[in-house]
């Protein structure tokens, strides 16, 4: 490599830019309670903790890279580089825009078939409803990375979304009765 490469710098500034716009600007206005909530005497946790904390690291992460900025060994970003992660990217969007409208598409074709009116919204934290998008939109992020990763969709890859999303729900979504899995709390 001839000259010092400079991405080290660039994506640590991103990174702290990024992290510092979802804690100050984006979880505030989106979240409606803070980081803790105190209920009756008893502290909660608040919508705003687990964005807080996923921001929290990127920021660290950005921190981490600008200690970096003048490593010897740092590489030149690449259009192959940059291809990856564009498909990581694009694989994410279409993985939460499936666990986003999932649910209600199914909720619209079962209505064809009943009498009776049905609406998502009713729906969304009933057993079996609530799950549709978050496994369908799940096992394909997480299939689809694999994917991307290993250049070939295997059924091991899709086996293994199904399994990491089925271990999500039942750390998540059976221990806690007011808990919605994501989309849920915004359909």
């Amino acid at each position: 490599m001839t000259g010092q490469s400079r991405s080290n710098l660039y994506l640590g500034l991103f990174c702290i830019a990024f992290a510092c716009v979802l804690m100050f600007i984006w979880i505030p206005l989106d979240t409606k309670t803070g980081i803790v909530v105190k209920a009756r005497g008893k502290y909660n946790i608040g919508d705003g903790l687990a964005p807080t904390v996923a921001a929290v690291f990127v920021l660290l992460g950005g921190l981490l890279m600008l200690l970096e900025r003048n490593a010897t060994e740092q590489s030149v970003i690449r259009k192959n580089q940059l291809k990856f992660v564009a498909s990581l990217t694009l694989v994410i969007i279409a993985g939460f825009t499936i666990m986003r409208f999932a649910g209600p598409v199914a909720v619209e074709l079962t209505k064809l078939f009943r009498a009776e009116p049905l609406e998502y919204r009713l729906l969304r934290a009933t057993a079996g409803w609530k799950h549709i998008g978050f496994i369908l939109g799940g096992t394909f992020m997480i299939s689809g990375l694999i994917a991307v990763v290993e250049r070939k969709l295997t059924r091991r890859a899709i086996l293994t979304g199904i399994i990491a999303v089925l271990v999500l729900i039942a750390a998540f979504d059976l221990p806690f009765d007011d808990l919605l899995l994501p989309p849920n709390g915004d359909v």
